[in-house]
């Protein structure tokens, strides 16, 4: 039986962005999107070293959640068909239950903090929705956030298992970049820190090993698709399954390696607020395709948020 009401909405509240999607059900994808934004907050800012949430990232935070609401109410979509879910951050932050009510107070969102293997989960879920079904056979599909990356083995949008590890693009930067350009030390420790996770992701394969294909998604790595193909303005269709090949990467990462954070927010594929992250993005990149030998990565566009909206949705695919 259709649902009576055929708008929902899903919010994204990663460390570092936030994003709305409110869509109707569709068919290849099965949404059909009414309305997307999103804002780079970096809620998680700070975080590596406190262990709290800042009071400035909770201003930004609540700012952009105060305008998602505006939008809700603007597109008619009921409170109970929003899943609003909360990574990273606010799952490990002291203070993070206490920011979740005072956006229940203020907005009126119920927040879902989930766990790294349900936000692994969900992010399955809306790549393989746009994964070409050839890729989907056998695929390891990761995801970088700002303050984790989950590492899925899937066989069509069966979860073989799911690895969430501490390894984010806020939580490097913070760490490790202290140049302008970044030096060669620098982004040495990136790809070093990167691969100490790497090594319990491994372990945790107990020498099962890697699948056929890489499957990238999130905000690093399609940025990384748009600045190769100088896909400007941004066009999620032209994203879904972009094969980066090694080559393709190397000479990327090594055109921004050479620039300054100033030079790097000027290049119009980088928007603002990533033009630093974008080179912890690159050494995770690198460390996972030289650690599995994979020689193209497979981009897509979609991943948790679009899970999220699977899942309040009610929509069921097919294995």
């Amino acid at each position: 039986m259709p649902v009576k009401y055929e708008r929902f909405a899903a919010i994204d509240m990663g460390s570092n962005t936030f994003r709305l999607l409110i869509a109707s059900p569709g068919q290849n994808p099965p949404w059909h999107t009414l309305h997307y934004e999103h804002r780079i907050v970096r809620l998680g800012e700070g975080l590596h070293h406190t262990g709290y949430l800042s009071e400035q990232g909770i201003h930004r935070a609540l700012e952009a959640l105060d305008a998602f609401a505006a939008r809700l109410r603007a597109h008619e979509v009921p409170l109970h068909h929003v899943r609003a879910v909360a990574t990273a951050a606010v799952r490990e932050a002291v203070n993070g239950p206490a920011f979740v009510e005072r956006v229940l107070e203020r907005t009126g969102l119920t927040i879902d903090i989930i766990e790294g293997e349900a936000e692994a989960e969900l992010s399955l879920a809306g790549a393989a929705a746009v994964l070409d079904a050839r890729i989907r056979e056998d695929f390891l599909l990761f995801d970088i956030g700002g303050g984790s990356t989950e590492f899925i083995r899937a066989r069509g949008r069966h979860c073989m298992d799911a690895i969430s590890c501490k390894l984010g693009v806020v939580r490097l930067v913070e760490a490790h970049l202290r140049s302008d350009p970044p030096s060669a030390c620098d982004y040495s420790a990136m790809i070093e820190a990167a691969n100490l996770h790497l090594d319990d992701v491994l372990s945790a394969w107990h020498g099962t090993g890697a699948p056929r294909h890489l499957v990238g998604t999130a905000g690093t790595v399609t940025t990384l698709a748009a600045t190769a193909m100088n896909l400007h303005p941004y066009d999620a269709r032209r994203i879904n399954n972009y094969r980066m090949e090694w080559d393709t990467f190397e000479h990327l990462r090594d055109r921004l390696l050479r620039l300054s954070h100033a030079e790097r927010q000027r290049i119009p594929t980088i928007e603002p607020g990533r033009s630093d992250l974008i080179i912890a993005g690159c050494a995770i990149v690198e460390a996972v395709m030289r650690r599995w030998a994979y020689p193209e990565m497979i981009v897509v566009d979609a991943g948790l948020l679009e899970g999220a909206w699977l899942s309040i949705s009610g929509y069921h695919a097919e294995t």
